[in-house]
């Protein structure tokens, strides 16, 4: 356990909400008898008239769900109920009592997705781009299972194999992570990911300065108690405590909070970065392994998922939420929202949905948005603490160049470019199998985090700056070419940002004061242990549950258990802590009370 910390070090930063991540699941599969359902179903949408038994009929029995949002996590739970459905559907003749849902899902972006959703184009109208380059990270087992069931996606189409990444600082190239899953012998991890990861530059003796953080991983166990103690500092002051080197904090972990939780380390919680980083990197060896979407995800996952439900999810795009009605009853001591009133922002229109239940499946800076702007939500206390919550900007930029450029890897983290900055960088071309005929040079993704100030710059400038980046990097190959088109998609205030003390203001999966009201998304309070992508697409699949009076976590695929180490690092800090606090371990001090 004494190893895990020095594994911190291989997260490269672009782990983030633009690089959902997912892993194969060795033996799991999905259920024939499910599988053969979700297929006939899908079958089943070609003819719109359909009146055999596998159709869905509209009755009394249906309650009217209204998901707000088209991500991630608004899919997800629009898919729970979907299955639902599916099921009762087959079952309806063993049943007739079998419960339904009639789904509506309220999109603001002319296409489902959320702002990762492809939709913009280049500058010169030649090509389609979106929003990032998407990877699919070895702990995402849910995402995963959902890519096997949908069936209309091969996953191998859809995805690439493994491959070694680089990270880059303006000096040159810094570290390479190999693909763990073909290093050998395993090693526990930590051990691993210090053995196999290959540093250029960073000392050992600065390195080894991060180790005291062993504690902070071993007393932090994603728990309520621990995201309270450690989230009301930041990460940056964490370090400066337990003794990191200036050398180690600002080449190895304030890229990595950069560009994993958009913010600089003075800026984001301890809670956020340990979580983060134990998911994406310390979980076992090869959490930080990765397969990358071929294509746009827009047309490789989101569509074909959008086609299976389509028919029974009513899908309402370019369309924004407007107010809510509510009901309370006669000592107010219950509410609940029953209309949902949107606008079409392509005619204008006003349209009332009924609900007997409210997810919502938005980020924090769209959360905060719609409580300032309702009367009916802002009067309740829980509702206002999350107007608390904010977003970070990130700039995604996309050129194609006149000819190919040598990059030694597809995919790459950068940093040193800007103070306070993030950045990645992808070559498109390799990742998505781009041939000669549809593009003769190379298309390079760009992307920088916490970027509200280059958002502001023009079209122009900001290409300009994204090419002399990659001319930084790459060098020669690089500096010959000429950038023919260019994408630039700003995203200001898009993406979570994990402040100190921003856990109190997140929403759990259940509004305690509306109690037809649930939330989904990566800023949910969830005790599944995923980030990003993953934890969004787990928690629309928990209010689904909760929803259809499920256990919470029924039909989630849950983390694996901690390695023997970890786990005894755990146990050791649990049982110290009962003894100081006299069989009350939250009476013991924890670490963060010995430094503040």
């Amino acid at each position: 356990h004494r190893l895990v910390i020095s594994a911190l070090l291989t997260l490269v930063p672009h782990a983030s909400a633009f690089t959902s991540i997912t892993s194969f699941v060795s033996g799991r599969s999905l259920k024939p008898s499910f599988s053969s359902i979700l297929r006939k179903t899908a079958l089943s949408q070609s003819s719109s008239n359909s009146s055999n038994d596998d159709s869905f009929v509209n009755t009394n029995k249906e309650e009217k769900i209204v998901i707000i949002g088209g991500g991630w996590g608004g899919l997800s739970a629009a898919y729970a109920f979907f299955k639902h459905n599916a099921n009762a559907n087959a079952n309806a003749k063993n049943s007739g009592d079998t419960k339904k849902y009639s789904v509506t899902l309220v999109e603001a972006s002319p296409r489902v997705g959320g702002l990762v959703r492809d939709g913009f184009t280049s500058m010169k109208g030649l090509y389609k781009a979106e929003a990032g380059q998407h990877g699919f990270w070895d702990n995402y087992h849910n995402i995963f299972q959902l890519l096997e069931e949908l069936p209309n996606v091969d996953i191998d189409e859809v995805l690439t194999g493994y491959a070694e990444q680089g990270q880059y600082s303006p000096n040159g190239l810094e570290a390479v992570w190999p693909v763990y899953r073909n290093m050998k012998p395993s090693l526990p991890t930590g051990l691993a990911q210090a053995l196999y990861t290959r540093f250029n530059n960073l000392s050992i003796i600065d390195r080894a300065t991060a180790f005291p953080l062993v504690a902070a991983f071993s007393e932090f166990d994603d728990s309520f108690d621990a995201w309270a103690k450690y989230d009301n500092v930041s990460f940056r002051d964490l370090c400066i405590k337990l003794g990191v080197s200036k050398r180690c904090y600002n080449e190895a972990f304030e890229p990595m909070i950069l560009t994993g939780l958009f913010a600089p380390g003075s800026e984001c919680s301890a809670a956020a970065a340990l979580g983060m980083a134990y998911f994406f990197v310390l979980k076992s060896q090869n959490s930080f392994d990765v397969r990358w979407c071929k294509g746009n995800i827009g047309e490789k996952i989101f569509q074909p998922w959008v086609d299976v439900m389509d028919g029974y999810v009513d899908f309402m795009t370019s369309t924004r939420v407007i107010g809510f009605e509510t009901i309370s009853s006669s000592d107010q001591s219950l509410t609940q929202i029953s209309k949902v009133t949107c606008e079409s922002q392509d005619t204008g229109e006003k349209i009332t949905l009924d609900a007997d239940k409210v997810v919502f499946a938005v980020g924090g800076s769209a959360l905060s948005a719609i409580v300032r702007q309702s009367p009916q939500l802002s009067k309740h206390k829980e509702f206002r603490r999350y107007a608390n919550l904010r977003g970070t900007g990130v700039l995604a930029t996309r050129l194609y160049l006149s000819k190919k450029i040598d990059t030694l890897y597809s995919a790459n983290a950068c940093w040193g470019f800007d103070e306070g900055i993030g950045m990645t960088f992808f070559d498109i071309t390799k990742l998505h199998d781009i041939t000669d005929e549809q593009f003769s040079g190379s298309i390079i993704e760009v992307d920088y985090y916490h970027a509200a100030s280059l958002i502001v710059m023009s079209d122009d400038d900001i290409v300009k700056k994204a090419k002399k980046d990659i001319d930084t990097m790459v060098g020669k190959t690089s500096i010959e070419a000429e950038v023919v088109d260019a994408a630039v998609v700003r995203l200001p205030n898009a993406v979570n940002w994990y402040s100190p003390g921003s856990y109190a203001n997140m929403p759990d999966a259940q509004s305690e004061a509306i109690d037809n009201a649930y939330f989904v998304g990566d800023l949910v309070r969830s005790r599944h242990g995923s980030w990003s992508q993953e934890k969004a697409f787990v928690t629309g699949l928990e209010a689904g549950n909760l929803i259809l009076g499920k256990e919470i976590h029924e039909g989630i695929i849950p983390l694996s258990p901690d390695e023997f180490h970890v786990a005894a690092g755990r146990r050791a800090i649990a049982a110290s802590k009962s003894i100081i606090g006299q069989g009350e371990p939250s009476r013991s001090p924890s670490l963060v009370d010995f430094f503040w």
